[in-house]
């Protein structure tokens, strides 16, 4: 018999459709703001999602780790572009959503930030994932 541990939150499915929804909601807002950044249709933008939410669960970690002797020089700013650079990639893979040009990189990068600043601090369904579901644990919601 399999016991459950008591705040285990809702299953895998759960949490990665969640995710999926918020990076969606993320990359529709940076594409609702900036005129620089285009999304053909909804099956383009939750491409992106699926394609920026694996690359931010699998590629940026690693990344973070090679590049932590220069953002320790850099007191961070280095994973700033390696944040610019999940979003690059993300362009590149995914046919229907672009980013035209390196400012308005930058600028919905900014964006991608601060949404999910404000979501890290707005309690919702989006917070059964990652460090927001740990988060709020400590917080003790």
């Amino acid at each position: 018999m399999v016991e459950e541990r008591p705040d285990s939150g809702p299953p895998l499915a759960a949490r990665l459709a969640i995710s999926w929804l918020t990076n969606a909601l993320v990359l529709a807002i940076v594409a609702g703001l900036l005129s620089g950044v285009t999304v053909k249709n909804v099956g383009s933008l939750l491409a992106a999602a699926a394609v920026f939410g694996v690359l931010n669960t699998v590629l940026k970690p690693l990344l973070r780790f090679i590049t932590l002797p220069l953002a320790i020089l850099t007191l961070g700013i280095a994973w700033f572009f390696v944040s610019m650079l999940m979003l690059d990639i993300t362009d590149a893979i995914v046919g229907g959503f672009h980013i035209n040009g390196f400012w308005t990189l930058v600028w919905a990068t900014l964006i991608v930030w601060l949404v999910n600043m404000l979501l890290d601090f707005t309690p919702g369904p989006w917070q059964v994932t990652g460090k927001r579901r740990r988060r709020r644990r400590r917080m003790g919601i």
